[in-house]
């Protein structure tokens, strides 16, 4: 039994705070089973000020999207010099930053798709890429605001340019890649298992698929070739690293394997600050290596540090 005091960070103001604070409580809970001392902090905007009151040991951090995932919680926690779970601010920064990630990944050798960057509003009435492609807010996480292009699309989205647009004027323009969806997790220095995610009833791994019971099936191990399986493994390690990610990470793949079994193994993304819900990937990772919920956890919590 540990005793340390330990503040779970969530809720927050992002778009994903439905999540965070799921993933928080789900946290929350099982940390206290295990011992520790927790406080539950629902992040406003006064935040630094209701940590320096609390001085906890480690500040767990379960908040998602921008403020909790990019790069700007982290600094606030190393300038009160409160050891936090998770990546550091750097790290943190380039992740969240879906083209900053790319480039990095891309000079690291781990395989990307196509892509440009461009200002929302000059989408005019020529496709950016040829379809089909898909459309990504830079600086968004949960796959708020993608939007998919067809192959039979004959002018680029509209919403992109509407004013209901609410994820920034930065877009990332991506070739879209067909087959099916993997994710690794990594804890420290090692890959866990890989997933397939199916999404049930959805063209891909969006919102619902990710967050509502039943909105997509998990198959871990993932069934596939044992050497794209080892492959996965290593390209999020690679991913990981070559980004200074701490803690746990999570990396997402397509894999086309419709003209050879090889196939065509693709990068998408990584994410520092993993969904904690009862119907996230990364804890069913961890169960999948022996660990239980709890000792997942616990080992997060011991693993905190300022300066990552």
């Amino acid at each position: 039994m540990s005793g340390k005091h330990v503040a779970v960070l969530m809720g927050g103001f992002s778009s994903e705070r439905p999540v965070s604070l799921s993933s928080g409580t789900a946290c929350a809970d099982a940390l206290e089973a295990e011992g520790y001392r927790v406080t539950r902090v629902d992040v406003s905007h006064d935040i630094a000020s209701v940590l320096a009151d609390l001085r906890p040991d480690v500040a767990f951090n379960a908040l998602h999207g921008p403020f909790g995932e990019d790069g700007t919680i982290q600094g606030i926690l190393e300038y009160l010099e409160i050891p936090y779970t998770h990546s550091g601010v750097l790290a943190s920064a380039l992740a969240m930053d879906k083209a900053q990630a790319k480039i990095i990944a891309a000079a690291a050798g781990i395989p990307t798709a196509e892509a440009r960057v461009m200002d929302r509003h000059d989408f005019g009435v020529q496709h950016p890429l040829k379809p089909p492609y898909v459309v990504k807010p830079v600086r968004e996480g949960s796959s708020f605001g993608v939007v998919m292009v067809k192959e039979d699309q004959s002018h680029p989205p509209q919403i992109v340019t509407s004013s209901e647009w609410r994820y920034g004027d930065r877009v990332m323009v991506e070739r879209y890649i067909a087959g099916r969806e993997f994710t690794c997790g990594v804890m420290g220095g090692r890959a866990l298992g890989v997933t397939e995610v199916i999404p049930q009833g959805h063209a891909f791994y969006d919102y619902d698929s990710k967050y509502v019971k039943g909105g997509s099936k998990h198959v871990i191990p993932a069934e596939v070739l044992p050497n794209i399986y080892q492959k996965i493994q290593t390209l999020s390690l690679t991913a990981h690293q070559a980004i200074g990610c701490r803690g746990v990470s999570r990396s997402d793949f397509r894999f086309d394997d419709r003209f050879s079994e090889d196939g065509d193994l693709i990068w998408l993304e990584i994410n520092t600050q993993p969904g904690m819900t009862p119907t996230s990937l990364v804890p069913e990772m961890a169960v999948h290596a022996g660990h239980t919920f709890g000792e997942f956890l616990s080992w997060i919590v011991e693993d905190a540090s300022c300066l990552r």
